[in-house]
């Protein structure tokens, strides 16, 4: 039996074969199931049907079901021994329905020994450009983050009712080279401006293998109801990390402008990440979960791009 390509190594023979169903199994889900390998039984939710034929050949087991429709998810109940949740919240509104509606299906039977959680940095909003760690309160002010809030709380609400050791990754921008939208090459040939220094904002940063490697080290290693920000170590500014992936690509960099032009050229949901600077320790995914980043920078993870 091949080895699992994961920080965990070689899984004790006890937690062979468990089986693991990754909700939201997209471009992530799937980088967390090939770590995986064939050590677990593999089973991913799908709303698709176009997918079931994809999910098979990968060798996982696609179960029917739309989060947005609770009758679909009673089948879950009981089945798998650990969990992954990546599905995103719905679009609008200030809850996460989704996951709650997860996390009610899989308490009607016994629960999973542990279900990890992704969430986003921008649960704690804007923090001036100060290196915070996990013990920062949450201060979201968009939606967006908001509905990620909602989850959260529901996933805590879940380990203390059920007894499952739960794990929450406060995720930031995902970047890949070989994940559709992973790098900034498009937005560089867009020329689209960046801010100028005195108005730009801290940005994180993290490679979506090097997710999946953490996502897997929290099934087995995370402590309970624990908080932890996957991030790289990587500390730039926004404008910075487009004048970095130009130089690499051999592209010009971006235009510099002040934030009343940016305002003036670019869509709302950027601006948005504009308007929030932070720098996250990564000290718990680190000690903790004691996983080393295979790119510690973006400058590693963009390379050769």
């Amino acid at each position: 039996m091949p080895s699992i390509q994961s920080p965990l190594g070689a899984l004790p023979s006890r937690f062979r074969r468990e089986r693991v169903l990754i909700v939201g199994c997209g471009d992530v889900g799937l980088r967390v199931a090939r770590q995986l390998g064939s050590r677990v039984r593999l089973l991913a939710l799908t709303s698709s049907p176009a997918r079931v034929e994809e999910l098979r050949a990968l060798g996982i087991v696609p179960l029917g079901g739309n989060l947005d429709d609770a009758r679909t998810l009673a089948k879950l109940a009981g089945l798998a021994t650990r969990v992954v949740q990546m599905a995103p919240p719905p679009g609008d509104g200030w809850g996460d329905p989704r996951t709650r509606a997860l996390l009610a299906a899989l308490q009607r039977r016994s629960a999973p020994a542990a279900l990890v959680y992704g969430s986003t940095t921008g649960v704690y909003g804007d923090c001036g450009g100060e290196r915070i760690d996990e013990t920062r309160g949450l201060r979201a002010r968009t939606p967006r983050a908001l509905r990620r809030v909602d989850a959260e709380n529901a996933v805590r609400h879940y380990e203390r009712q059920s007894g499952a050791r739960t794990a929450i990754l406060r995720i930031p921008g995902i970047y890949a080279p070989d994940r559709a939208g992973g790098t900034p090459r498009e937005r560089l040939l867009k020329g689209l401006p960046v801010l100028q220094a005195n108005d730009d904002a801290y940005t994180n940063h993290i490679h979506a293998d090097d997710l999946a490697r953490a996502t897997v080290a929290a099934l087995w290693r995370a402590r309970p109801l624990r908080a932890l920000n996957v991030v790289d170590d990587s500390e730039l500014k926004m404008g910075d990390y487009y004048d970095l992936a130009a130089d690499l690509y051999g592209l010009p960099r971006p235009r510099r402008v002040s934030r009343e032009e940016a305002a003036a050229t670019l869509p709302a949901a950027t601006l948005s990440f504009m308007g929030e600077s932070r720098r996250l320790s990564n000290t718990r995914l680190k000690r903790e979960l004691r996983v080393r980043l295979r790119y510690p920078t973006v400058r590693e993870g963009l390379a050769g791009s």
